[in-house]
């Protein structure tokens, strides 16, 4: 919880996956992995889309020029993606969420294996 925080109180551990994962909670990894990266991945639009969209800082003109598509289009696909996965890339804890579980992703399968404690 401290690395939200605005998060509220109580809060659900579902709720704090993001930082969790952070943490090297492999569990929460595990999860963003299922609940994120995976859907994602069977929708190769759905990744683009997220993907441009985070990295333009939420601008549907922007991630619609990065993608040589119509904002409308972008906007069909931030709908689609929400449905997809449950994340909302307009609210501002889910995008950071997804980014999170995006970049886990693009690590590979060691980012959802728990990492060994140094002695």
């Amino acid at each position: 919880a401290p690395a939200w925080p605005a998060a509220p109180r109580p809060c659900l551990a579902d709720d704090l996956i993001a930082e969790r994962a952070l943490a090297a909670d492999g569990p929460a990894r595990s999860l963003l992995h299922d609940r994120i990266w995976i859907p994602l991945t069977r929708n190769e639009s759905l990744l683009e889309t997220a993907s441009a969209y985070l990295e333009s800082r939420g601008g549907l003109e922007g991630t619609a020029r990065t993608l040589f598509v119509h904002t409308n289009t972008v906007r069909y696909r931030l709908g689609r993606i929400t449905d997809v996965i449950g994340y909302d890339l307009t609210e501002p804890h889910d995008a950071f969420t997804v980014r999170v579980a995006i970049a886990l992703g693009r690590l590979g399968a060691n980012a959802t294996a728990p990492r060994p404690r140094s002695l």
